[in-house]
């Protein structure tokens, strides 16, 4: 899962992909090619940050920011489109554009979200993450990190079933970093085999994020190499989803693991 950021404050490619303070088509188009030929399995379409200490942006702008780049992506590419919001409005503006996926950090809390998506049909990530990015690391405080987590997606996961949307169109993801400090997310990290065994596919999202500074010493535009030694670590644990900036070292990776796995 290629990251697109349509986004002015992601914290490692924020306002990339604009060009006078709106989103670049030309250039996102650029991108996503560049991604395609790196080998790309799906577009992950974001037009708000949810960083740490991030402003919340209006459905409106949002929606100006996604729905745009996700007509073009469906129109230009044959990869799937998954778009990254928790907004009720912004579900249904993306399904209509033609999105795959909806992959949602708030897990399909906010009012009126699991009607949504439920109504557009499509498969959903639920994301664990405590309160919202301006304070989530406030709530950054566990007994036992990996059943709680765990216990949180089980219920969205009934929550979602119980809506309507089938269990076979629905995906989790632990949060790395949201809500969550270095001996958190290395805990769930290390249990990952425990979400695999849910039977839902688990989406990974460590891509160049803090705990892979703090392990290395890095800054956030020089962590690819500790991104893509998670991302190996991640898919020997059993996930089947790696959402990740840097998807031609990814790629390269996945295929040399693959070539010494495999069995003759």
């Amino acid at each position: 899962m290629g990251i697109l950021n349509i986004t002015p404050d992601s914290f490692s490619d924020g306002g990339q992909l604009f060009t006078g303070g709106k989103p670049d088509l030309a250039l996102i188009r650029r991108r996503a090619a560049a991604m395609v030929d790196d080998g790309v399995d799906i577009f992950d379409v974001g037009g708000e940050s949810t960083r740490p200490g991030a402003t919340p942006v209006t459905p409106q702008e949002e929606i100006a920011r996604v729905i745009p780049v996700v007509t073009m992506l469906k129109q230009a590419f044959d990869t799937p489109v998954s778009v990254d919001t928790s907004e009720p409005d912004v579900i249904a503006a993306a399904a209509d554009a033609g999105a795959d996926l909806i992959n949602d950090v708030r897990a399909l809390t906010r009012p009126g979200a699991l009607e949504a998506a439920a109504a557009t049909g499509l498969p959903v990530c639920l994301m664990h993450m405590r309160g919202e990015p301006e304070s989530m690391q406030n709530l950054a405080q566990y007994r036992d990190v990996v059943t709680e987590v765990l216990d949180y997606l089980n219920e969205r996961v009934s929550a979602c079933e119980q809506a309507g949307i089938h269990r076979r169109g629905l995906m989790i993801d632990p949060g790395f970093g949201f809500a969550k400090h270095l001996a958190h997310n290395l805990a769930l990290f290390r249990a990952l085999p425990r979400f695999v065994d849910t039977g839902l596919p688990v989406l990974v999202g460590v891509s160049r994020k803090r705990m892979v500074g703090e392990i290395t010493g890095r800054a956030s535009g020089n962590r690819t190499l500790g991104s893509v030694a998670l991302a190996l670590l991640a898919a020997q644990a059993g996930a089947r989803v790696l959402r990740v900036h840097d998807v031609a070292e990814t790629v390269e990776a996945l295929a040399v693991m693959a070539a010494v796995e495999e069995k003759s």
